[in-house]
């Protein structure tokens, strides 16, 4: 196994299994020039059924699209040799969203193979995977301001029926804040890298940043108001709890600083459908103390993971069925 990258920004790591099978052939004596050979390249050797496994790193030092190579050679096959691609993007971003997945369809999509220049799949993905009609799904991944100095506004453009919490805020610099992400859909829906964009820009307070505290628009602050209420011989009207938004710090926006970032959502969403072998079990004549049992089938028609729970219902004391729940996929 070879690792050919000639900016040095990929390495590759043996894990701990695969250092057993790694080996080093001697060095041998030639008999007649009586002169050492040079010690061939270290190989691996795997009897049936072992497995190597190896972790690749990138490490980048600029803003650059890279591009290396692994090559696995087998020896006494005649020409098998293969050949690993390896691309990787450094990047500088000031605003970052962390904690999101990649899009394993979008990797292997045939746009992507056709190019001379493969790129770097992007992790910006978010996959609720099979919901329920009418239901609640939560995501969650943070957001990092990775400047020094600078103030960084925030605002999600979604619309129904996702939900970003915090939709609108500040990310002071150095800070990262966690961001949810609430599906809920009251109809069948198919939502397929659904793109999501975030408004970001550079802002400065007109007070002095170190009197101006973090602010996000999910932040409540409580007051107490004056109902029109009396208790009988109160002078006072009785007062009322009321939790109220705080409100957004003055600022201004840096000129030329505005830019976007992008999240993509994907999930189905659809009504749980199954189908029933029979809607009588009837059991055989059963003697006293004597176990028997009947089987009958559930089938899962719908296009979402079917969740379902037995209850029981007793027509008369002899007739008990324990609770039983469980999920039946696809």
């Amino acid at each position: 196994v070879h690792l050919e990258d000639e900016q040095g920004a990929f390495f590759m790591k043996a894990r701990k299994a695969t250092f057993k099978r790694l080996h080093t052939e001697d060095v041998e004596e030639d008999s007649i020039e009586n002169v050492r050979k040079h010690p061939k390249k270290p190989f691996l050797l795997l009897h049936h059924g072992q497995v190597a496994e190896f972790d690749v790193i990138f490490k980048p030092t600029l803003a650059q699209h890279l591009e290396g190579r692994i090559c696995v050679s087998v020896v006494n096959i005649y020409s098998n040799k293969t050949q690993i691609e390896l691309v990787g993007e450094g990047h500088e971003d000031e605003f970052t969203l962390d904690g999101l997945e990649e899009d394993t369809q979008e990797r292997n999509a045939e746009s992507s193979v056709k190019r001379d220049i493969i790129d770097a799949v992007r992790v910006n993905h978010i996959q609720f995977g099979d919901c329920h009609v009418g239901k609640h799904y939560c995501r969650t991944f943070t957001i990092t301001n990775r400047t020094r100095t600078k103030v960084m506004r925030f605002e999600w453009e979604a619309d129904a029926p996702f939900r970003f919490s915090p939709k609108v805020g500040h990310l002071p610099p150095g800070c990262a804040k966690s961001i949810t992400v609430t599906l809920k859909s009251d109809i069948p829906a198919t939502f397929r890298r659904h793109l999501v964009k975030c408004k970001v820009a550079e802002i400065n307070f007109e007070l002095p940043q170190t009197k101006v505290e973090d602010w996000d628009d999910g932040m409540r602050v409580v007051t107490w108001k004056d109902t029109t209420r009396k208790l009988p011989g109160a002078r006072w009207p009785i007062k009322e709890r009321v939790l109220e938004t705080v409100p957004e710090p003055a600022h201004t926006v840096v000129k030329e600083s505005s830019h976007e970032a992008e999240v993509y959502l994907s999930a189905l969403v659809a009504y749980a459908e199954f189908e029933l072998s029979t809607a009588v079990v009837r059991f055989n004549d059963t003697f006293p103390f004597q176990t028997r049992t009947a089987t009958f089938t559930m089938h899962n028609t719908g296009k979402v993971a079917l969740e379902y729970s037995w209850e029981e219902v007793r027509d008369s004391e002899e007739e008990v069925m324990k609770p039983y729940s469980k999920t039946l996929m696809c």
